[in-house]
């Protein structure tokens, strides 16, 4: 679930915040903390550079205030900036040159399903150490691999919405996730064991 889900602020803190109030400028701040880390984290797993990037988003957030208009939540507002910092991060030269989009090729590529392995480990009774083996499982992935598992599987995103994102298409998205569901069932499911996994809405 995102961390996002239960984070919001109350309209009267909004527009204090943006008549320049230090104490609502720092309750944002304060509720918007951890989730915009744990996003960050999510898909950029180096902790310094998530913690830079947690940094310019609230730099964004606080000097865009007037550009919210109050359209669907403000935690929903902070999510998309959390988000496409992170993006421009993955997408930037630097990283082009250590882990360039796995291959815009693999729009081509046939979906072999829209299983969510993170439904599937993360689900109620699973145990600590499944959790733990996830987390070192998606950090094994590439980094728009590991995005698009978390954008769509935790977030929510559409496979059209992650494509815009990556200034690619639904199918770009479909086949990146596609093969990380897959990568990631090798590497957790025990040899001989066949995965049970939770099925997720195809959304396009």
């Amino acid at each position: 679930m995102s961390a996002f889900n239960d984070t919001d602020l109350p309209q009267a803190t909004l527009e204090r915040a943006r008549s320049g109030d230090e104490a609502a400028l720092a309750a944002i701040y304060r509720a918007f903390e951890r989730p915009v880390f744990t996003l960050a984290r999510r898909l950029v797993p180096q902790r310094a550079a998530a913690e830079d990037l947690a940094h310019d988003v609230f730099v964004d957030v606080l000097t865009r205030l007037h550009q919210y208009q109050g359209r669907g939540s403000f935690a929903g507002w902070v999510r998309s900036i959390t988000v496409s910092r992170c993006l421009m991060h993955l997408r930037s030269p630097w990283q082009r040159g250590r882990r360039w989009i796995d291959s815009v090729a693999d729009e081509a590529l046939p979906s072999t399903g829209d299983e969510s392995v993170l439904a599937t480990i993360t689900a109620p009774g699973r145990d600590r150490a499944d959790q733990v083996d996830l987390e070192r499982a998606l950090a094994r992935l590439g980094g728009t691999a590991r995005a698009v598992v978390w954008l769509h599987d935790v977030e929510g995103y559409t496979h059209a919405e992650i494509g815009e994102l990556f200034g690619a298409s639904a199918s770009f998205s479909k086949s990146q996730l596609s093969r990380a569901h897959e990568r990631l069932r090798e590497w957790l499911q025990p040899e001989g064991v066949e995965a049970s996994c939770m099925p997720v809405s195809n959304n396009c």
